[in-house]
């Protein structure tokens, strides 16, 4: 095709690959996407730079590794200047419309969008902001297992408030653009917060699994045989406060699949609407994720680790006029999209600043790409940097702090032996640690982190003393120009909102 697709970006918050049968699940309920994967390209092995809802968007829209730019947790500053690819493409005669959850911490709320339909789910100050010099504190703010332990269903939620609203806005434009007289292309992205905790979904989903076979975790590891990191983050969340049964697993699973077709319907939503506006030949779609979810692997939930579940995630391309159906085997992630959408626009001048990603279009078209993912994890649960390099059937975890871990992901795709100390891996382990030292100054990053995780604190501490304004993205809907107004004759307005128009 000669013509500047489109792309529509769906975008979902905390959901593993493991959990879509187009990744091997047997439970879900996932028939729209298993559509999108039989027609589109399936990245088998996609991964996120960093396990935790802001920084890993931050590294996705920036193509850039989250210690470059200072995106080290859900509540730092995303910079302005950063470019995204939202910048790159609107530079190029894109719109650029956004519609859900980003997790922009700052006053730039926009960040390239031209236009943007919702606020945010989640809260756009410095108040999430954790302290590594504090680690046994544990703020309100930190993840709870009361997502778990009160898992179920129930009529109505904050976050279906929420995404009905991102789904009927990002729909809405859709017709929106296909009855304008704007006819650049455009690039849409429709970010949802389901599946993402705590694990309760209206009981039409919840009956959607009703005498299913609910799948339970695969890994039972005994808390004191966990790694450091892993012990820390149960505190974090708060596990050793709130031990987990048998059937709360359950039920927290089954509410998570019901979340995941839940999410699917608003996929088939779109999907419709795209054909309805007639955009679908000419928009490539993109399904996504943020990061994953462990559901109680190991005995541990939601993110902030390099395990399998937590950073392994879904990415499906759906274009079948551009396109066949293929699956692609080598290691991806999340930097790799800003160049990949960039070079499906057809720009071709010089990135601002340099890319950790690469684009993915050769493997759209099959052939072989770099096979390895670079990892960085800064945020709450670790007290130093937690680095992580994931090339062919390898992946090594390192921080000062504690031993080192190596898998290999093909005899052990579980995870259940590090083989740093194996000696037959000396020469490895040896090689990925001048690696690590050649790529990162972690003694600087985390010198860095601290400071900025004080700057912060004293920040939020001081504007939230007297007059308080806030930086959360306020949506302007002006009802001037909605519907039927007395400022344009009503037969050329009529006419003009027709979708398709009249022909006759």
């Amino acid at each position: 095709m000669t013509t500047r697709p489109n792309f529509l970006i769906l975008m979902a918050d905390q959901l593993t690959s493991r959990a879509l049968p187009a990744y091997g699940n047997r439970v879900a309920k996932t028939p729209h996407i298993d559509a999108l994967a039989a027609e589109g390209v399936v990245f088998d092995s996609f991964y996120c730079n960093s396990p935790l809802c802001a920084p890993s968007r931050f590294s996705f829209l920036s193509g850039r590794q989250v210690s470059a730019i200072g995106a080290y947790d859900n509540a730092a500053e995303f910079p302005a200047q950063v470019p995204t690819f939202a910048h790159y493409l609107r530079h190029s005669g894109y719109q650029t419309v956004l519609s859900g959850k980003m997790h922009f911490c700052g006053a730039d709320q926009l960040h390239g969008f031209e236009e943007r339909l919702t606020t945010d789910i989640y809260p756009a100050d410095f108040g999430w902001t954790p302290d590594w010099t504090r680690f046994d504190h544990r703020p309100s703010w930190y993840h709870t297992m009361d997502s778990v332990i009160q898992a179920g269903p129930c009529t109505r939620t904050n976050q279906i408030d929420f995404d009905d609203d991102v789904v009927f806005n990002a729909r809405q434009k859709l017709f929106d653009m296909a009855r304008s007289k704007d006819k650049r292309p455009f690039c849409l992205v429709a970010s949802m917060t389901h599946p993402h905790d705590p694990y309760v979904i209206p009981r039409a989903y919840w009956d959607r699994y009703a005498g299913v076979d609910i799948d339970m975790p695969r890994v039972a590891i005994d808390p004191k045989d966990l790694d450091p990191h892993s012990r820390r983050l149960r505190h974090v969340c708060g596990l050793d406060l709130l031990p987990v049964n048998e059937a709360q697993t359950r039920a927290a699973r089954r509410a998570y699949y019901g979340a995941v077709s839940y999410v699917d319907d608003q996929i088939g939503v779109m999907m419709a609407a795209l054909t309805d506006t007639r955009y679908a030949e000419n928009t490539i779609v993109l399904l996504i994720a943020d990061h994953g979810d462990m559901l109680g692997e190991r005995g541990l939930w939601y993110k902030m680790n390099f395990f399998e579940p937590a950073c392994r995630i879904p990415l499906i391309v759906h274009s079948p006029q551009r396109f066949g159906p293929r699956r692609v085997a080598d290691s991806t992630s999340l930097v790799d999209i800003l160049p990949t959408l960039c070079e499906l626009a057809g720009r071709d001048a010089a990135y601002a600043t340099p890319l950790d990603g690469t684009s993915l279009v050769p493997q759209l078209h099959g052939a072989r790409g770099a096979d390895e993912v670079i990892g960085e994890y800064l945020a709450e649960g670790a007290i130093a940097p937690l680095v992580m390099i994931k090339r062919g059937r390898y992946k090594f975890v390192h921080s000062r702090v504690d031993p080192e871990q190596l898998y290999d992901l093909i005899d052990d795709p579980d995870e259940l032996e590090n083989l740093a100390s194996h000696p037959e891996q000396t020469a490895r382990i040896r090689s990925f640690r001048d690696e690590v030292a050649q790529r990162w100054d972690l003694e600087s990053i985390e010198s860095a982190v601290i400071a900025s995780q004080q700057r912060r604190h004293l920040v939020n501490d001081a504007l939230r003393t007297g007059r308080y304004t806030p930086w959360d993205f306020q949506p302007v809907r002006d009802a001037s120009r909605l519907y039927v107004r007395n400022d344009q004759e009503l037969g050329e307005f009529e006419s003009m909102a027709r979708f398709p128009p009249f022909a006759g």
